[in-house]
């Protein structure tokens, strides 16, 4: 018997104060996550609360655990005080493991039970595959976009991604050595979304929507959808976006006229191609929303396992969902292959002078918001603000702080005409308190 320090519960920890033979779904998850530590005898704070049974339960678990999960795990006895509790040390499965039928998941600090497409992904997962591998029966070369082919061809070799001497051989071979055709011939999920005749019809979902809207997502003024080989998809939606749904503000710089995209051009673009690289094609569609004061970016999909969106911000590796797909863009010259789209993202914004992107993992998936830079001068005045009070909302854009002391400063008035003209700022929604009072106030703008 050992002495063993008890650690917090997590994502490979699960405290249970007795047995019951229902956490036998409990090490079925574990084997088919990561791995794990099952503590019988411990509460949910990880106090060691003790067991009566421990004797016969180190026969009883490992026997349950051989007989309905083909499972053979270590279970150890410890004591902490004067209490026994039992530690199940269950190792990840290379194979995929069922209880009763029914396959568990450990994710986070949950237990889930994996069903349709989630298993059958998973499943592909366990076996070194995904989504993108499966064979298309029928669909051969025969069906491929010759266009599209020549095209991807053509920018593979000016970016020096492929040599002469691929791009010189049969369709069938160029397509094998992408992963895009199996050795029988047929096109794979990706090969067809990527060089197939008619995506679509076999990928209902493998379409990008684009809508106009209100103020709010039921107010829905008109909507386009593009449809088509997803390689060249971007470059439809940003002619789509910059024709009939972005604004170009006019501005000078010295007597040279301006027209920039209200949002950055790249940052749009980075943004679209992670969308459609990194979609989970077996879900639903890609959703981009354009509103009068942001951009909203929906890609189905969750972030794959042990990424978070503070991770992806900094330098990390890559790790696309549809590898093969990413391969396909990479060698076309239009992404990188180093993880870094998140931050150049972020970083076109800031330079361009808007606030950085909202990017939020949600259920189904990731958004990302774009968020517009309202604070213009005719803006401004369209919305009645006097002089003074536009020449502290400019100055707090581009310094990002204002006090009462800095607008007396800009404006040379009086403290309390200051703080009225502050206040009004506040109440309109345009600026935002620290909540502190007096020489402790501090203003930023406000973003809706």
């Amino acid at each position: 018997m050992l002495h063993s320090p008890v650690v917090t519960e997590h994502q490979t920890i699960e405290y249970k104060q007795q047995w019951r033979d229902e956490y036998l779904k409990w090490i079925c998850g574990f084997a088919n996550a990561q791995g794990g530590k099952l503590l019988i005898g411990m509460d949910d704070s990880g106090k060691a609360v003790g067991l009566e049974d421990y004797k016969k339960l180190l026969d009883e678990i490992p026997n349950k655990t051989a007989q309905h999960l083909g499972l053979v795990i270590d279970v150890n006895l410890y004591k902490k005080g004067r209490n026994h509790y039992i530690e199940i040390d269950v190792p990840a499965s290379d194979a995929p493991i069922s209880y009763h039928g029914i396959f568990h998941y450990r994710s986070g600090s949950t237990k889930q039970e994996l069903k349709g497409v989630a298993l059958q992904n998973w499943l592909l997962r366990k076996m070194g595959k995904s989504w993108e591998d499966i064979a298309l029966t029928g669909k051969t070369s025969a069906h491929l976009n010759t266009v599209v082919l020549q095209a991807f061809l053509r920018d593979a070799l000016r970016s020096g991604r492929i040599s002469p001497e691929a791009a010189g051989s049969d369709f069938s071979s160029l397509l094998r050595n992408l992963h895009l055709l199996t050795e029988d011939g047929e096109l794979t999920h990706a090969g067809m979304l990527l060089f197939g005749d008619d995506p679509t019809h076999q990928f209902v979902t493998a379409t990008f929507k684009i809508g106009r809207f209100g103020h709010s997502p039921a107010d829905l003024l008109h909507q386009d959808i593009v449809e088509g080989n997803i390689l060249y998809m971007a470059d439809k939606v940003l002619d789509i976006l910059k024709n009939k749904y972005l604004i170009r503000p006019i501005t000078y710089e010295g007597l040279q006229r301006v027209e920039l995209l209200e949002y950055p051009e790249d940052a749009l673009r980075e943004a679209i191609l992670n969308a459609i690289i990194h979609k989970d094609y077996s879900s639903t569609y890609i959703f981009l929303r354009v509103y009068p004061d942001k951009l909203t970016l929906f890609n189905p999909g969750r972030l794959p396992e042990g990424y978070d969106i503070e991770r992806l911000k900094r330098e990390h590796t890559s790790r696309p969902r549809n590898r093969h797909i990413a391969d396909v863009f990479f060698k076309a010259g239009m992404i990188e292959a180093w993880g870094r789209g998140i931050s150049r993202i972020i970083d076109y914004c800031v330079a361009a002078g808007l606030p950085e992107p909202i990017i939020q993992e949600q259920e189904d998936g990731v958004h990302v918001t774009f968020l517009k830079d309202i604070y213009t001068e005719s803006y401004l005045k369209k919305l009645s603000l006097h002089e003074r009070q536009i020449k502290a909302v400019l100055y707090l854009k581009e310094n990002g702080k204002l006090t009462n002391a800095i607008y007396q400063q800009l404006n040379q008035t009086t403290r309390n005409t200051a703080t009225r003209d502050i206040q009004d700022l506040v109440t309109r929604k345009l600026i935002l308190s620290n909540s502190k009072k007096g020489v402790g106030a501090e203003y930023t703008l406000y973003y809706p």
